[in-house]
């Protein structure tokens, strides 16, 4: 992290506010992107100009040409989710210059990206084998192991998503994730609100 706040320093940071898009991957020059404060959605747009969420990425995330490849035919977009977002940016070949000097980022590295190609499998694989419910409780487990203010078994997550942000990443209609809320509201697995999620027993979501 001191290395890449080395490269953060040198080319600035830019700032965003909930709403705002920050970033398109399609760039002449291709970067990576540190997010230094806040949440962020990364959204593709398929020929037709449907909107897909295809990730959402957390503070000390890295985001951009993970794949040291640019990818020109890509049509991505960020947007902020919560205001006060933070973001620095560098050159991919500064990137792969200090990845050379510096073997110890190059490991860090490539478990970052493994962790990150794990969950893409795992949401893959939650896709096919269980139902829209069970996907729910699945991404409220893992939002809230990776976002929540408490380390106990009850836990509180800051709502920056809509329930339409949600429906696209479980995969299915908004009316449907409504409705899967409310059931998780009425088993007292959860408590919603716009502003946040409270989580009695995460374990139960498992």
């Amino acid at each position: 992290m001191s290395q890449l706040k080395q490269l953060c320093m040198i080319i600035g940071f830019k700032q965003a506010k909930k709403g705002e898009i920050i970033y398109f991957s399609d760039s002449e020059t291709p970067r990576v992107f540190l997010l230094k404060r806040g949440n962020i959605k990364i959204v593709s747009v398929d020929e037709n100009g449907e909107e897909t969420i295809k990730d959402i990425i957390q503070k000390g995330d890295l985001f951009g040409e993970l794949t040291l490849e640019q990818d020109k035919t890509s049509n991505e977009f960020a947007m902020a989710l919560t205001d006060e977002v933070s973001i620095c940016s560098f050159l991919l070949s500064d990137f792969e210059n200090l990845m050379l000097k510096h073997p110890d980022l190059a490991l860090s590295y490539t478990k970052f990206v493994g962790l990150k190609l794990k969950r893409v499998r795992n949401n893959y694989t939650n896709l096919i084998s269980k139902d829209a419910k069970t996907r729910l409780k699945t991404f409220l487990y893992d939002w809230a192991t990776r976002d929540a203010k408490d380390s106990e078994t009850s836990v509180a997550i800051d709502n920056y998503l809509t329930q339409n942000d949600i429906a696209q990443i479980i995969c299915t209609s908004r009316p449907t994730a409504t409705k899967l809320i409310i059931e998780l509201e009425e088993e007292g697995l959860i408590q919603y609100n716009r502003k946040e999620i409270v989580i009695p027993n995460i374990n139960l979501l498992k």
